[in-house]
């Protein structure tokens, strides 16, 4: 099935081609290559009202995912017909990412795809309200990104590393 990537926003370059493979490859190693997924590239105005509408915070953000099911963690869909064959939707804050990478000296691209990968398994159920969900995210983001970093050679981490 297909990544979709929508850039909604001028204030930072994205290179599609190498987010698409990343995040592709992701998928396949949570065993969700059957379904779509549509990332969204963000400014900091878009994430700030998402993030005031949805979460309470009236502050951009780094990630935020809108599953189109509702599944416990690690879980995969069980779609009944074809047209729900779809993850839902990642909105990646590129600006507050580029912002973030700019103070750190971090690599944008990787830094991207490991957001997404935390996107992705937000789409999965994956949470981190708690010591033990966060636990359980952090392994599952841990194990997706070891898999993308055998097939691109990255050494990317998990994003949660020092949540709690």
């Amino acid at each position: 099935m297909s990544v979709v990537i929508r850039n909604a926003q001028r204030a930072v370059a994205v290179r599609r081609a190498p987010l698409r493979r990343a995040v592709g490859a992701l998928r396949a190693a949570l065993g969700a290559d059957r379904f779509d997924v549509a990332l969204v590239c963000a400014g900091n105005g878009t994430m700030r009202r998402l993030n005031a509408a949805y979460r309470r915070r009236d502050e951009p953000t780094d990630v935020l995912s809108f599953p189109f099911h509702q599944v416990a963690a690690g879980q995969l869909p069980r779609p009944r017909f074809r047209d729900e064959y779809n993850l839902g939707d990642i909105f990646l804050g590129v600006e507050y990412i580029g912002e973030q990478c700019r103070r750190s000296g971090e690599d944008f691209g990787g830094v991207l795809a490991v957001t997404a990968a935390h996107g992705l398994c937000h789409l999965l159920g994956y949470q981190h309200n708690t010591k033990s969900e966060w636990q359980q995210m952090y392994q599952k983001e841990k194990e997706i990104l070891e898999e993308l970093n055998r097939v691109t050679g990255a050494n990317l981490r998990p994003l949660t590393a020092d949540l709690f």
